[in-house]
């Protein structure tokens, strides 16, 4: 038997024993390869005479064929082989119950979709989403705000600071969204009309107050805004977030820093037991607070309060939430049951808009 001939045997029973398709792969390569033994061959056909050239070529090449085409066909057989086996383990037993998929077992927290409610309403009047920073400076969370130094607000008992610079200055968890309104004023000239939503953070915790909480606070800064323009945007609001046609609303005077005046703002309401609906009965509810921005703030952001004025509100979002959808405790928001979340979440789906229904 000849040294091809012999290759040729020894090689197809190294084809047959590869029990899968890496195996394969490292009989093919020591065949087949670069340095493989057909390979080695095939360059010796240089050294040779022509007449054993036009013996030994035709041979190999010939060796080179019936080896690529038993690799092809045992590769057909492995993976004919692997793929029942994954077949036999894979089985699927049609008699069990569906499974829910994430699309709809998944739930959307009540407090992101009211936000996602709020923006929708907002940006059909014409408002902007404005974000800032969660952690600030004493200019931008108070003192650019006409909050005075003596003010409770900076106390330690409502306000998370922390440690002292190297000025002697702390930033602080920002206590409200109003610092996003500075920002805003700063960063170019008026005309201005923005929403902005985010978590703020002050010292309280108990049924109705938590040490994280939402709010979201609006701000018009332009040359002919006033007290109208205000009452009108929150009653437009309140009508479409509580989904009623009409809105009993009740302006009394209060006192903020940053607004002169102010006023808090309260809707009608009726009370049957622990509900409440809104727009209908006798009774009152308090929801947000507002006013006409002071002209200090104005200045404190070098707009001219001579040519510029507006109006800012803010409301928490957690309490609009707690209202809307009946729910009772605040601290519920934040403690993960997914017990909770299944009862009073939302499908991913349910995107709001106002033409489609806010809550659908």
């Amino acid at each position: 038997m000849s040294n091809h001939e012999e290759l040729a045997r020894i090689l197809n029973d190294e084809i047959n024993a590869a029990a899968d398709e890496a195996a394969l792969e490292a009989v093919r390569v020591s065949a087949l390869g670069k340095k493989g033994r057909i390979s080695q061959l095939m360059k010796s056909l240089g050294s040779m005479d022509p007449e054993e050239r036009k013996v030994m070529g035709p041979a190999l090449n010939g060796l080179k064929n019936e080896v690529q085409q038993a690799i092809a066909q045992r590769q057909q057989v492995l993976y004919s082989q692997a793929l029942d086996a994954r077949l036999e383990t894979e089985k699927l037993d049609v008699t069990l119950p569906l499974q829910a998929s994430a699309l709809t077992s998944g739930r959307i927290h009540p407090v992101s979709q009211v936000m996602d409610e709020i923006a929708a309403i907002f940006g059909d009047m014409g408002f902007a989403i404005a974000e800032g920073p969660d952690i600030e400076d004493d200019f931008h969370n108070f003192t650019a705000l006409n909050i005075p130094p003596e003010h409770p607000a900076r106390q330690m008992h409502d306000t998370f600071y922390f440690g002292e610079q190297e000025d002697g200055s702390r930033l602080v968890l920002r206590t409200h969204t109003s610092p996003v309104q500075i920002r805003t004023m700063t960063a170019g000239p008026p005309p201005h009309r923005i929403v902005a939503p985010g978590r703020t953070y002050r010292c309280d915790s108990d049924q109705t107050h938590t040490p994280m909480f939402h709010q979201i606070e609006g701000l018009v800064i332009d040359k002919e805004t006033h007290l109208g323009h205000l009452k009108w945007v929150l009653e437009e609001f309140c009508k479409a977030f509580f989904e009623v046609d009409t809105i009993k609303m009740r302006f009394r005077p209060s006192h903020f820093p940053f607004t002169e005046p102010s006023l808090e703002v309260d809707i009608g309401c009726a009370r049957l037991g622990n509900e409440i609906r809104v727009g209908e009965g006798d009774d009152w509810l308090e929801i947000l607070g507002c006013g006409m921005v002071h002209p200090q703030v104005l200045r404190n952001v070098d707009i001219d309060p001579e040519v510029y004025q507006g109006f800012a509100f803010g409301m928490g979002i957690d309490r609009l939430a707690m209202l809307k959808y009946g729910i009772p405790d605040l601290r519920a928001f934040f403690e993960a049951d997914l017990r909770w979340l299944r009862h009073y979440g939302f499908t991913s789906l349910d995107i709001p808009s106002l033409h489609g229904g806010l809550s659908r």
